[in-house]
């Protein structure tokens, strides 16, 4: 009885070290391909180039976190994406929420339409806003 016991303790341990390599896998790579996405990117290259968000945060330099998967802010589709990304500067830092479209039809490029900073103190800084120019 004993030895069906180790066995299936050792079992148990391999599979749970199985099971948690797996999911850190896959989180990771989902990370990875939200860093490479073209709505992202876009959104990044926003900030950098505003001097007031940026010297808002303290940057640079400046730290990009991961994206939290279950914030119910973050939501991509064919033809839209919604991303709320962790930045910190060196002061302070804040959450980067962004929205992009794309024509899901043609398939066609993201269209950044909107990224605003909001920082922690509860300042907000609007970086890049395209939905006025469509009213």
């Amino acid at each position: 009885m004993s030895r069906s016991t180790s066995l299936l303790q050792q079992m148990t341990i391999f599979m749970t070290a199985v099971t948690g390599s797996g999911c850190a896998t896959m989180y990771y790579l989902m990370q990875k391909n939200f860093a490479k996405s073209e709505y992202y990117r876009q959104a990044l290259e926003q900030l950098n180039s505003n001097s007031t968000a940026m010297a808002s945060l303290g940057a640079p330099p400046l730290k990009i976190h991961n994206i939290h998967l279950s914030d119910r802010h973050n939501r991509i589709d064919q033809s839209s994406a919604q991303l709320k990304i962790p930045v910190t500067g060196s002061k302070t830092g804040g959450y980067l929420y962004t929205t992009s479209t794309r024509d899901s039809l043609t398939n066609s490029r993201w269209h950044l339409q909107q990224v605003v900073l909001k920082l922690r103190e509860g300042d907000t800084v609007e970086i890049f806003n395209n939905t006025q120019s469509e009213e």
